[in-house]
């Protein structure tokens, strides 16, 4: 029998009706839910600065409150990580929930995570928050104690799925490969809808209507099946879990608290409509540091953005460039960032098309000099400028941006404390053997493919591509479908090429990662973020969209490819 493990969130703000669709469609285990990022710990820690009873995911606790019920009816089991920085309140609040619901329910949680209290200690600084990623063992005690749900802090997203199975199945702390095997379904369902089309580069191949979540149907030796509900849109493929294992990771190694998972061993096979395997996952002991992520304020921002129409784009930008630079001359923000976008066309047939957005994003420990001084100023050009002059938006005041890093520290300096339903705590130990983190030596390379003629299309004419972001860098995935294919990308798409482009990347440390086992490279772009997704540096701050815009250049492709 495998053990069935579902997923309902992906993130802070995930579609509220995925909970009762997946205790509805049809069996399950577990569900779980992912409900935290970098972004997400800045927004807890604002509201703990303002309510200190407050801090987790009010969602999830919305989301109990209809459907705690049908879980308890139907014996599924609920893992989240939605306690954010406050998981003994969310607790205490589903307590309270359950007995206002007439419900005999064991709830648990896992706190120790947050270190924001030890920050000095520690050399952490002084942050507003400050989490360690701690494993899956707080969760395989209290699911060993009976609770029906289990609420943590900052735990790897994968840990969620790690914990039951380690639970059910009696895994051991150094069943390393068994537990790689479930860190791989766990990545592959942590992001939700993710693993079953949603983002996917190849979505017209299918029809994606409104996906369903993903189900991993995990094995004893670590081995599973992912999957969905059936009936449910969306669809699950080689190409669906390829892309979201490749999602934010680095190389070979990817590091866990509890387990060092190497993505180079893993393999795919379709097992039917709508199943995935994932087999011979190996694993190897955890590095003994723990990443903590660190959110600090770090001042004011504010933007406005300059509508240009018709005709002389760059000396209208270069007008109103000067004159707002002027304008702010005693006292200029700190940081400020002008973007041109040339959206407009030529003898264009709509007003909108014919136009070219002037972004001016600006950024200052004083919220006056982000706020209305900055904004007031540009609008105050309005019938001084340029020649159409507008703005996208009113005047505002600044707002808050935080700076996000990662620090790493001892895995025996943090506590992980497993809080069981009837109160009692229980310490977790870190792991007992542990491994420094290495890269792997890079594989040999396959022989380069022997073509013909090429013709120069898009690249995402036959490569897909995810990206998203960590902390201030970007990683960017990208992947074949066919052995031709790989023989042929592996050779072309370089660093070199890779910078080539993406000439946004030319300056930049990049480093490229291969897996051939998924035919597939992994691009790491050292601080194009800047200061991570709350500070705002770049257009599209989280590169979630990095990998289309790569997909999107032309490139001299073999015909036999085509």
């Amino acid at each position: 029998m495998t053990y069935r493990i579902g997923n309902a969130s992906g993130f802070y703000g995930d579609r509220f009706s995925a909970v009762r669709e997946m205790l509805t469609g049809g069996p399950l285990d577990v569900l779980t839910g992912d409900y935290l990022a970098e972004l997400t710990m800045l927004i807890l820690g604002r509201d703990r600065m303002k309510d200190a009873n407050r801090g987790y995911a009010k969602t999830f606790l919305r989301q109990m409150e209809e459907n705690l019920g049908l879980a308890r009816e139907k014996g599924v089991k609920i893992v989240a990580n939605a306690g954010g920085l406050n998981p003994a309140g969310l607790a205490d609040a589903l307590r309270e929930l359950a007995a206002k619901l007439g419900l005999d329910v064991k709830i648990a949680h896992v706190e120790g995570d947050d270190l924001v209290a030890r920050a000095d200690e520690l050399n952490l600084g002084k942050p507003l928050t400050a989490n360690a990623y701690l494993g899956a063992w707080g969760i395989v005690e209290c699911l060993n104690a009976g609770a029906d749900v289990v609420v943590t802090g900052r735990v790897t997203d994968a840990s969620v799925i790690v914990g039951p199975a380690a639970a059910h199945y009696g895994w051991a702390r150094d069943d390393y490969d068994a537990l790689a095997g479930a860190v791989a379904a766990g990545h592959v369902i942590e992001c939700g809808a993710q693993a079953t089309g949603g983002n996917y580069a190849f979505f017209t191949e299918h029809s994606l209507g409104v996906p369903g979540f993903p189900i991993a149907e995990i094995e004893a030796d670590g081995s599973s099946v992912i999957t969905k509900h059936p009936g449910t849109g969306g669809v699950v493929n080689a190409g669906t879990v390829t892309a979201q294992l490749l999602y934010e990771i680095t190389g070979a190694r990817y590091a866990g608290p509890d387990v060092t998972t190497r993505f180079d061993t893993l393999s795919l096979a379709e097992d039917g409509p709508d199943r995935v395997r994932i087999s011979g996952v190996r694993g190897e002991a955890p590095p003994p540091t723990l990443k903590v992520a660190l959110n600090t304020l770090g001042g004011f921002r504010n933007e406005t953005t300059f509508v240009l129409t018709g005709l002389d784009i760059d000396a209208k930008a270069a007008l109103v460039r000067e004159q707002l630079e002027a304008a702010l001359k005693d006292r200029p923000p700190a940081d400020v960032k002008w973007t041109l976008a040339r959206t407009d066309h030529a003898d264009a047939d709509t007003e909108q098309t014919a136009s070219a957005l002037l972004h001016v994003a600006v950024k200052d420990a004083d919220p006056k000099v982000a706020g209305r001084a900055f904004t007031g100023a540009a609008v105050e050009l309005a019938l001084a400028s340029y020649p159409g002059f507008h703005v996208t938006a009113p005047p505002s005041d600044a707002s808050p941006y935080g700076v996000y890093t990662a620090a790493y520290v001892d895995a025996g300096q943090v506590p992980h404390v497993a809080v069981l339903p009837d109160g009692m705590r229980v310490d977790i130990a870190p792991s007992s053997s542990t491994l420094d983190l290495s890269e792997v030596d890079e594989p040999a390379l396959p022989e380069p493919l022997d073509h013909g003629p090429v013709r120069r299309v898009p690249l995402g004419t036959i490569a897909g591509a995810r990206s998203g972001d960590k902390g201030g860098n970007a990683n960017l995935g990208v992947w074949v479908r066919s052995e031709e294919a790989w023989r042929w990308l592996v050779h072309r798409l370089t660093v070199a090429e890779f910078k080539l482009l993406l000439p946004e990347t030319a300056d930049l440390p990049v480093t490229r990662y291969l897996l051939p086992n998924l035919r597939a490279m992994n691009f790491v772009v050292e601080g194009i973020l800047g200061e991570g997704v709350a500070s705002q540096a770049r257009f599209d701050p989280q590169a979630k969209a990095f990998g289309e815009w790569l997909r999107s250049r032309e490139i001299d492709v073999p015909e036999v490819l085509l």
